[in-house]
């Protein structure tokens, strides 16, 4: 088919910074697109392949994808995952001419297949191979909304690419081996949308109930006797074949009543298939993060955008969905509500100390670190100090307490401030000397400089604060690109008394260093945790993930609060925005995020058998990560790096 004038498909389309992967090395070539000449009239999906009617090709996940992505060629895709790792692929899909007749290029079905091995291991789809569309949010490539297994339709548009997210979650136990698999893809004609594609909501609850009623027929037959098991099996076929001639599969029936399937030789000539191998090594990533990474989420936010009451049963539920949802992410969250002056209530558990459900949080093996409240997070009618007493000493006594932290005030600025922070922390330690408080600074008091420069005033705080905070949590910002000053915070630190040193980031750092906002690169995104492990912080930070602007209503459109990098304080979105779906929908750059801290278990791994210098050299060597201004701006030497410890560290008896 031709295309129509002013949308020529031929035409060569530059990048745009931050959302075809620019500067990525995968967001342009100068290939161009070309029709093939012998679709010329012809526009029948079935009757012709679909490779001749769309591009199709994977893309890394450091990749941001836009809608003026190039083409390039189809080829195998090979990747590589410890146990209990998840690894993620893009598959980009472009039309070449539009089939459907109407505004839209056409409608591509998506068929998502187990992966196996040879002996017959299984990786199962919705289980642990999960399919995500790639939505942009202001333009660039950020929100992934879940798509419907095996099989799901996208609507493509004229002229533009679209992606679609791959995961592979391997579980903990899965057998070592290479695992194969194939995506399927094909173009299919937009008015088969009928009830086969899209069941009301009656069609869908009459087509369970007879499933589920050949299901329950069949079931338990073991030691029935034989005429009992007959009818069982009678019953099981009529409810089979009523499911069968529901006005649902109605197209699927000849004149002569036998079902209408497509030859599976003409499914394969006409597909296109997107071969998959994945192969799993006997590493396995410890369930408790070696690094913690605590993460903050706004209660009021969840209270005004999902109508929930500070306090009620609705508002306990809330919070335990999100909790509960950020921990497949090697996240440690903290609910957080801000004060004046930037003091910060902050806590894991929305249940005081003595409730089950705080236990049940405290002690989940995912989770690396908690926060505990300096008062009640639910008003009561005891005093606060009372309220502090009761909920140290219970915690104390539980094996979990190593995990607990008190997270007081946000970056204090002046004298004031910090007089009040110590005064907190004051009250905490008279009843738990061994109680850590977490400070996050990248300054000195304004008012009462510690030192003759900031940065001076800045390294002295540690000696300012103490005894009064034992996690020293300092921005990244404050560095530079100068990862050398790095020893001088250290240096003011007494690590042999049990004091740490955590990082952070927020509106800063800004390009081109490490950060989480839109539009970054996407090994700009992953490079925050390979900066961490360099610079040997035993911690991290991060000050919202669901920070966006106020809404009250579910559904309502994200806004990025002013005043800052669109992105920073949001790491997903409510899951009402793009569907009638309540789960939450990460970001592009929350999966980042956990491909960040599974390198860092990779690399801990490698400095375990070789040694911390050894695993600094290969983060260096293979171009990874030399410092804030200098890491890969290509996935390639991810791919080298994961590799090269695959290789070193895997049992002789691996796969």
């Amino acid at each position: 088919m031709d295309c129509p004038p002013g949308n020529s498909q031929d035409m060569d389309v530059p990048p745009v910074e931050g959302v075809a992967g620019g500067g990525t090395a995968y967001g342009w070539n100068d290939a161009g697109l070309h029709v093939s000449s012998s679709l010329k009239g012809s526009t029948d999906p079935t009757e012709v392949q679909t490779a001749d009617l769309v591009h199709v090709w994977c893309i890394p996940s450091t990749a941001n994808v836009g809608p003026q992505e190039v083409p390039r060629n189809l080829e195998p895709t090979n990747l590589l995952a410890a146990r209990n790792e998840r690894e993620s692929v893009q598959i980009a899909i472009r039309p070449k001419v539009s089939w459907s007749g109407s505004s839209i290029a056409g409608i591509v079905q998506v068929q998502c297949c187990d992966l196996c091995s040879a002996s017959g291991d299984r990786l199962i789809v919705g289980e642990s191979v999960k399919l995500r569309r790639v939505v942009p949010i202001l333009g660039v490539p950020d929100a992934l909304v879940p798509l419907d297994l095996p099989i799901n339709q996208i609507t493509l548009q004229p002229g533009e690419t679209s992606a679609v997210w791959l995961s592979i979650d391997v579980p903990n136990a899965q057998p070592p081996g290479l695992y194969e698999g194939e995506i399927i893809i094909n173009a299919i004609k937009a008015d088969t949308d009928s009830s086969t594609q899209c069941l009301g909501k009656a069609e869908k609850r009459q087509l369970f109930t007879e499933l589920r009623n050949c299901l329950d027929a069949v079931e338990p037959i073991d030691g029935k006797p034989l005429d009992e098991v007959m009818e069982r099996v009678k019953s099981a076929t009529s409810s089979l074949k009523r499911a069968l001639l529901s006005p649902s599969f109605s197209e699927l029936f000849s004149d002569n009543g036998s079902v209408d399937m497509m030859d599976e030789d003409a499914i394969s000539n006409l597909s296109v298939r997107v071969k998959l191998s994945l192969t799993v090594w006997d590493f396995v990533i410890p369930t408790t993060p070696s690094l913690p990474a605590v993460f903050g989420i706004s209660d009021t936010v969840i209270e005004d955008r999902f109508g929930v009451e500070h306090g009620s049963s609705e508002w306990y539920n809330a919070l335990e969905q999100h909790f509960k949802w950020l921990l497949q992410y090697r996240i440690s969250p903290y609910f957080c509500r801000w004060g004046d002056s930037m003091r910060v209530l902050t806590y894991t558990s929305p249940w005081p100390a003595d409730h089950p459900k705080s236990d049940e949080f405290f002690s989940d093996p995912r989770l690396a670190a908690y926060a505990v409240p300096h008062s009640p997070v639910v008003s009561r009618n005891e005093a606060a100090k009372d309220y502090l007493q009761k909920e140290v000493e219970i915690l104390r006594t539980k094996s979990h307490w190593k995990k607990a932290y008190f997270y007081l005030w946000d970056e204090p600025l002046n004298m004031e401030q910090y007089e009040s922070l110590c005064n907190l922390a004051s009250g905490i330690h008279a009843y738990a000397p061994d109680a850590r408080v977490l400070t996050t600074y990248y300054c000195g008091p304004g008012d009462a400089p510690l030192a003759p420069t900031p940065f001076e005033s800045f390294l002295k705080v540690p000696k300012f604060l103490r005894p009064h905070t034992q996690i020293y949590c300092t921005s990244e910002w404050v560095f530079g690109n100068r990862e050398d000053l790095v020893k001088d915070v250290i240096s003011e630190l007494q690590l042999e008394n049990g004091e740490e040193w955590w990082t952070y980031v927020c509106m800063g750092p800004s390009d081109p260093h490490p950060n989480w906002h839109l539009g970054m690169r996407g090994t700009q995104h992953r490079a925050v945790m390979w900066r961490v492990w360099k610079e040997g912080g035993t911690g991290f930070l991060y000050w919202g993930a669901n920070c966006y602007e106020k809404a009250t209503v579910p559904s309502a459109e994200i806004r990025f609060r002013r005043g800052l990098p669109p992105g920073d304080g949001v790491l997903y979105y409510p899951g009402e925005v793009f569907s009638s779906s309540s789960q939450p929908v990460a970001s592009l750059r929350l999966e980042r995020i956990l491909s960040g801290l599974q390198d860092f278990e990779y690399l801990k791994l490698y400095a375990s058998r070789y040694g911390r210098e050894e695993a600094l050299g290969l983060l260096e060597k293979t171009g990874v990560y030399l410092g804030p201004e200098r890491y890969t701006m290509e996935h390639m030497a991810i791919d080298m790096m994961r590799g090269d410890i695959f290789n070193a560290c895997r049992s002789s008896s691996g796969s």
